[in-house]
Parts: C-alpha cells; structure tokens; sequence
C-alpha cells in the first residue's frame, strides 16, 4: 500500500480536527454526559469509521478495505477491555462524574501518540525481521492465556509505577479543583488527584497497547491501516465510555472472549511466518480472521446475557495478564510511600 506523505499529513489534521472538536464542543465544560449525548456521538465516531472503511475499499480494493474492518473490529473489541480498568480507576479515586470526560480525552490523545510510536517500531521490525511474526504472536497467545487463567480478577489502580513514583516524590492533594491540576495550599504547591488519575489512564493505555498493536498487526501490516484503526477506536473510546459504563458489569464472558481472539490471531501471526518459510502450509485468510473475531464477539454477547438472566448477581470482571498482587502488600507499600520526605 503505497501511502504519499500528504495522505498521512491529510489523515493526521483529519483526527487532530476530530480531537479538538471533541475538546472545545464535549469535554470543555464538564458535566454529566447523558446516554442519549454518549449514544449519539458514539455513531458517529463509528459511522466515521465505516466510511473511511468504505473510502479504502473502494481506494485500495476489496482486500485491504476488509483488512481494514478487521483492524478496526480487533481494536474495538479490545479497548471495551480498557473501560473496564477506567471504570474502576474513575471509581476507586472518586473521580466527580463531571470530570470522566476531561480523564477520558486526555487518555485518548496520549494513547495516539504512545500508539503512532509503537506501531512504527512495529512496522519497522515487520519489514527488517520476518521472525518478529512469531515473536509478536507468541507474546499474544501468552496475554491470551494469562488473561484466561486471571479472568476472575481486576488490575489494581495502586500498583500503577507511575502512580506510586508521583506520590512518593510529589505532594498530592487530598481534593479534586475542578479540571486544576495542581494547587496552592497553605502556600505549598501541590499535585491534584485529577493528575494522578490521568497519569493511570495514560500509562494503563500504553500497557494495552503492548498486546493491541501485535494483534492488529495480525489482521494487517499496513502501517497506515494499523494507525488508522486505532485512532478510529480510539476516537470514540470517551463516548462508548458513557454508553457502556452501567452494562460493562454484565459482560461477564468479555475476558474468556477476548483471550480467545488474542491466541487465534497469535496463532495466525506465527502461521503468516512459517507460511513465508514453505507456501504449502496454509496461512488464516482475513475475511476468515474477521468472521471469527466477529463470531466470537457474538457469541460473548450473547453467552454474558443467558448468565445473567440465569444469575443476576454475578458481576463482570476486567482480568489481569500478571499475578494479582495481595492487598497487604501494596498497602504495605503506600503506607511506605507515604512516610517518604517528598509525600
């Protein structure tokens, strides 16, 4: 696919115009966003997508217009992932409702630029090394099989590195200030919590990133597909925030789903390589690739309603690809921090 400078520059204002909407039109005045605001925007950002789909289907071709829906799908089904560990960090620091959106938009432009940097070492490392195939899709079926064996469990907002760096060395408030994110007190700057906050969102996101780049790589290579596909996703993570938010406790099999599509596009990205090495072993097509994503979302769906309907207590649950760690000991270690000279 060959993608002229001007294209990029083109598609990159494109989504900086759709960022500063979003800021001056949204999120510049904080309030509660209603469901019907969240649905209405969470179209269009979609109906966005379908188009740009559509513009390189008929631009590039069936193939790489499929390749594109695939990426795209891949990419929204895992970020729904992301606002269950949104929903608990705005939870767990007692972020006011009316600033969720303001939270959510810093997230997502410090995610496009952490992405736009891992997709090009990615690219870069596709077509210098063909073996960082297997490489990518072993680290998937890993995060696959991590994310099923801890289904059951929710990541924990104060293990977040960067969180705990900031509060041993910088004061912190004990009070939100609107969308302020330091204050004056007692003549002493200090660090609002919104800060914190926004730091968990954005280094939580560059940790999804690790496993959503490889896994859209392994419905495309395109550099220009993989980024559009994200900021696509991305672009309307803040208003599936506000639709999804009272029914992400329901999708009680979205973790099983989710392992599930790592570990097949894993498998396909190792497949992609030994098919390079012997074309008589057979790679996973992309239309075949996007049925399958699409099914297995599908099937999550519905599986997740039959449960509840059949157990309305049972709850949802992020999942972690690490070890849970136990509560004592990350308390041990607040409780540490805060006893440091900069706390």
């Amino acid at each position: 696919m060959d993608v002229t400078l001007a294209i990029w520059g083109i598609s990159i204002g494109a989504i900086i115009v759709l960022v500063a909407i979003d800021f001056f039109t949204v999120s510049r005045h904080p309030h509660d966003v209603s469901f019907r605001e969240a649905s209405l925007w969470s179209i269009f950002y979609i109906a966005i997508a379908i188009a740009f789909g559509i513009l390189v289907w008929f631009w590039q071709g069936s193939a790489l217009g499929t390749q594109f829906f695939a990426a795209y799908l891949v990419e929204k089904s895992l970020s729904v992932d992301n606002l269950f560990v949104f929903v608990i960090i705005l939870t767990q620091f007692a972020v006011p409702s009316v600033l969720h959106q303001r939270v959510l938009l810093f997230g997502v432009m410090l995610a496009l630029v952490f992405r736009a940097v891992f997709i090009a070492i990615g690219a870069a490392a596709l077509a210098y090394f063909s073996f960082t195939f297997v490489i990518f899709g072993a680290f998937l079926i890993w995060t696959g099989v991590q994310l099923a064996r801890h289904r059951d469990d929710d990541p924990e907002p104060k293990e977040n590195l960067v969180v705990r760096v900031a509060r041993r060395w910088f004061p912190v408030a004990d009070r939100f200030e609107g969308t302020k994110l330091s204050i004056r007190v007692n003549g002493k700057r200090m660090l609002t919590p919104l800060l914190l906050v926004m730091l968990a969102i954005g280094s939580t996101d560059l940790l999804f990133a690790l496993d959503s780049i490889p896994a859209t790589f392994g419905v495309t290579t395109e550099p220009y597909l993989v980024f559009m596909a994200n900021a696509a996703a991305l672009l309307g993570l803040r208003a599936l925030y506000f639709v999804l938010r009272g029914l992400l406790d329901r999708l009680v099999y979205l973790s099983i789903g989710l392992s599930v599509i790592l570990i097949f596009i894993g498998i396909k990205l190792v497949l992609t390589f030994v098919h390079e090495q012997n074309t008589a072993i057979p790679k996973i097509s992309t239309p075949l690739s996007l049925g399958v994503i699409a099914g297995v979302l599908i099937a999550v769906t519905l599986a997740s309603w039959w449960k509840v309907r059949r157990d309305p207590s049972v709850r949802a649950h992020a999942g972690t690809v690490l070890e849970p760690r136990r509560s004592e000991d990350i308390e041990g270690e607040s409780g540490a921090a805060d006893k440091t000279p900069g706390s």
